[in-house]
This record gives C-alpha cells, structure tokens and sequence, in this order.
C-alpha cells in the first residue's frame, strides 16, 4: 500500500516588494513525504512520513527530527558562533510497558502536526498494519515527551490527507479522507485544547467541496482552503478524480462559509502543495496534479483585496508531498511583534523523478536586499539570515544526540 496519494485584480509580480530568493542550504536529512512539520522557534520538527522500501506494517514509534536553524555551540573559523544547520534524529522514547507505549504515536503518514503554547498536538494519518487513526497525541517540546491528553465531545472520525491549524487555543480539523464511511470529508471539527473538549462545527452558508491533501491556513480569523483531490460526483472516491483551484474561506467567528469573489489568474488546481501566511496574505507553493501527471514548482500569493498574483520565475525546487515551515525573525528593538524577514524551508516531497524522495532542505527568504555583501544591505536584517546565504550547501548530515555533532 502506498499513501494516496476583496476586490482589485493585480498580476505584477510578489518581487515588486522585495527580492524573492531559493537558497539550498543542505542536502541530507530523512527522506519522505506526507510527513507533518511544525517550527518551535529557531527548530523545526518533523515527525513521520512515507519513504518508499521502510517498513510500515510492522508497528514501530514514531520518527521525530528536528532540524535546528539556530547557533551551534562550536565557533566557525573566525571564532564567531557558527550555524547549526542540522539534522537531529531524537532517539525513541523508553516506554516502559504497554500501557506506556500506548501514549507514543506508531509511525504513520498523512497525519497533521500543530503547536499551541508549548506542545505540539499530532492528529490522524494511517499506517499499513492499523489503517487511520483518530487518537489524539501530545509532544512535550521542553522535554521531549509524548503523552495522550484525556479529551471529551465528538471526535472525528480516523482519516488522513486533513488539513490542521490552529487559532488561538483552538485546533481545526477540515476535509481529509476517512477511512470508516470511506469517502472525502468536508467537515470541520474543533478541539478546544483548553477543555480538551471535541466538537463537530454547525456551518453555515456554501462548504468546500469534499477532499484530501489540501490546505488550510488562518489569517485573521478566517480559515483559507485551497486545493486538494476530490471527485467529481460527489464525497465518494469513482476514479474521476478534480483538483481544486480556488479558495474557500471559513469564517471562525461566525461560523459560516464565504463567497469569494472569482479571480481572473488562478493556479493550477492541485493537492500536496505546502502554504502558509505572511503578513496578512497566503503564499502557495508546488503541489501534484494526477490528471495532468505534473508536479509544480510555482509561488503563488493570495491577498484577500487584491486575489491571486503570481510570483516572479525563479529557480526553484520542483516537488509534492513536501512540508513548508515558516520562520519569522523578529523585528527590531521596540517594534513588538512585527517582522522584518521570513525565511520558509521546504522538506522532503516527490520530485518528478518517480524513484527519488526528496531530503534537499530548501529556503525561500523574503528581503528587500539579501546579497551577501551587497553595498544596499537592508538595515535591520539579522546577521543569522545574511550569513546563511554564504552557505549554499554543506555536508549531509543527520546526527544523533549523543554522537557529539552539533
């Protein structure tokens, strides 16, 4: 078995803003796709997934990696403190029983990975032994601990292929494909992980079609679904399978579906894309499309006033199946929360090479200047960002935490 896998129109380019540039920092790391990703400051942990040739019958914890874009405890050559840049496998949590292995998660893909407060919430996903999985399982960041919160309500049903986030101490499940009435989802359930407490959302208006492998990202207060499979006639997989192209938002305040206004210049439809949200718009990148049997490596922007532009052409990593972490880094003393930069990394995926799983890290830095001894540097930028665009490759690595690597 393998994974299944507003209102003014614009079309200038995302750069007119800023310089938009791909950087491969390092090629090493685990290889998958349909794995879930979550950034914890200057970390990012990335838990299962799908590799073609590992075992995923026989039941096993879980793999967590992380990969650390922070400072490394050794000096570089000019004694200055060196980036980490790494990955880390974390070594499997000793259970001490059966009841104790219960509470760590069996390795599995097509689950999602979400962060509230200081523990990430891990949801859904299947493996080929136990099929999907509606248990929800909790990772302690500061001591790297799993435990499965007691929870109440309506749970959802197993599935995979569902989009998670999360708005405030809230975590939304939509879509995804469920494995007991064996058709796409278009529902929405809510954990409320204050109370622990599940609940299947009474909406209203128009939903989004039924589908899997899509996206959903809040901005606001609102929940932005893009893409994903789907079939034509209705929630029930026939083989004729439609990608979806256009956005759908969910309003959380008043629970009801939108109208979005039709834009003139749309992506592809496609699922297994990655996006996230930077300063009040949505970015969308790559994706597959099986109907055309075409991987994508287009940047989209979607700003809910002026709809869907698309970036300028770049060199850039052509892949599906991929998790992409948004970094921000802070803004300048005084300046609050606001952001100066935002690098995104892009981890594993398909390539169009049907035999290779991508483990190439990627980042996309968002700057007005980011040449490396540029006479124009932006004021304010942080040196970590500058620095990191010397390295354009470094030495596959995936290290442990007791081998001493950094």
């Amino acid at each position: 078995m393998t994974p299944r896998d507003g209102l003014r129109r614009s079309g200038q380019p995302v750069a007119e803003r800023g310089m938009l540039r791909w950087t491969v920092h390092l090629e090493g790391g685990p290889r998958r796709v349909n794995h879930a990703a979550v950034a914890v400051g200057h970390k990012v942990y990335s838990f299962g997934g799908y590799c073609s040739g590992e075992d995923y019958e026989t039941l096993r914890q879980i793999d967590v990696h992380v990969f650390n874009t922070g400072q490394s405890d050794k000096p570089n050559s000019s004694g200055k403190p060196a980036l980490s840049l790494r990955w880390t496998k974390l070594p499997p949590v000793r259970t001490g029983g059966r009841e104790h292995a219960r509470e760590v998660p069996y390795m599995r893909y097509g689950h999602t990975a979400v962060l509230v407060d200081e523990t990430i919430y891990i949801w859904g996903g299947r493996n080929d032994t136990e099929g999907a999985c509606n248990v929800l399982y909790a990772f302690d960041v500061n001591h790297h601990r799993w435990f499965t919160p007691k929870i109440s309500g309506t749970v959802p049903g197993a599935r995979d292929g569902h989009s998670a986030c999360v708005l405030g101490k809230a975590m939304y499940i939509f879509g995804g494909y469920e494995q007991l009435a064996d058709c796409f989802s278009n529902e929405i359930h809510k954990l409320d992980t204050s109370s622990m407490c599940w609940s299947l959302v009474s909406a209203r208006g128009t939903p989004a079609r039924w589908r899997d492998f899509h996206s959903a990202t809040i901005i606001g207060t609102k929940m932005f679904v893009f893409g994903g499979r789907a079939d034509r006639f209705g929630p029930f997989h026939s083989n004729n399978e439609i990608y979806c192209n256009k956005i759908k938002i969910f309003d959380t305040e008043t629970n009801c579906w939108l109208n979005t206004p039709t834009a003139q210049l749309l992506p592809e439809g496609r699922r297994s894309h990655s996006a996230f949200s930077y300063n009040g718009e949505l970015y969308i990148f790559g994706g597959y499309n099986a109907r055309l049997d075409r991987h994508f490596n287009d940047l989209w922007k979607f700003n809910p006033e002026v709809l869907f532009t698309r970036t300028a052409r770049a060199e850039r990593p052509l892949r599906a199946t991929f998790i992409g972490v948004l970094l921000e880094e802070g803004g300048a003393e005084g300046q609050g929360s606001v952001s100066q930069t935002a690098t995104v990394l892009l981890y594993g995926g398909r390539s169009h090479h049907p035999l290779r799983r991508n483990q190439e890290l990627s980042a996309f830095i968002q700057q007005t200047v980011l040449r490396p001894g540029s006479q124009t540097q932006t004021p304010g930028v942080p040196e970590r960002i500058l620095n990191e665009l010397y390295i354009e490759e470094a030495a596959d690595s995936l290290s442990s935490p007791d081998s001493g690597s950094p």
